[in-house]
């Protein structure tokens, strides 16, 4: 019985990369070509984006629930502040924000085969080692929330690989939310570490929750470290609510 299990997490996993894979070289002209043209064409990327998670989850069993979309206000620009369990977050993730916007990533991500030219286009990258490369990655989300389009930051930082709900925030969301007065909307990922835990190969189906919270207003008076930590107790809240 143990062996068959085995097989049939093998044979899941494979279906999942096959599927992964196949559907992003199909879509890579639509999810690499609109970025070429700046932000003109960028949304037409986001919607390719949208359309590949969409195929992605049905085709892997994978299902989103979505909770909170009343909390979205339109024509707003956000600072998403999200937390980040697996590889899993990024489908639901893109599936529930209305429209483009772009998410703060790490340079390693640069190295997936075909993802990584993807992520040249539609994210903004960072090296998180390199001083200049955080402050040239914070002056590139600012000059996109200054076009009217919304960015996306992890709080954390990296996926989180601790038994705790959530691990400490960094600074960046906030510092830029309070710099460019901007809302922050705090959203949360439940589920996905357990089907597809971070550093592992394994994957299973199941059922991920998004939930978005009421958004966080920014006022000249806002603290950087107040703002932070009204963040992760709105978050965590969320999480140990609706596990």
């Amino acid at each position: 019985m143990k062996f068959f299990r085995k097989v049939v997490y093998f044979l899941y996993a494979s279906w999942v990369l096959t599927v992964f894979s196949v559907f992003m070289l199909i879509f890579l002209p639509g999810l690499t070509l609109p970025f070429l043209f700046g932000s003109r064409l960028s949304w037409l990327g986001y919607a390719f984006l949208w359309i590949w998670s969409w195929i992605f989850s049905k085709l892997t069993f994978i299902r989103y629930e979505f909770h909170g979309r009343e909390n979205f206000r339109k024509g707003q620009s956000y600072i998403y502040v999200s937390n980040h369990t697996s590889f899993l977050d990024l489908p639901g993730i893109r599936m529930m924000i209305p429209g483009e916007f772009r998410p703060l990533a790490k340079k390693e991500l640069l190295k997936i085969p075909v993802f990584g030219l993807i992520a040249r286009g539609a994210t903004v990258i960072v090296d998180r080692s390199s001083p200049e490369s955080r402050k040239k990655s914070m002056d590139k989300l600012k000059q996109i929330l200054a076009e009217g389009i919304s960015i996306l930051l992890f709080a954390e930082g990296t996926q989180n690989r601790s038994k705790e709900v959530l691990q400490p925030f960094k600074d960046g969301a906030f510092r830029l939310a309070i710099d460019t007065q901007m809302p922050v909307l705090p959203m949360v990922v439940i589920g996905a570490g357990p089907l597809m835990p971070p550093g592992t190969g394994k994957v299973r189906p199941g059922k991920i929750k998004i939930i978005v919270a009421p958004e966080i207003a920014i006022d000249s008076k806002t603290d950087i470290a107040e703002l932070k930590q009204r963040t992760f107790e709105v978050m965590k809240a969320t999480i140990e609510k609706n596990r």
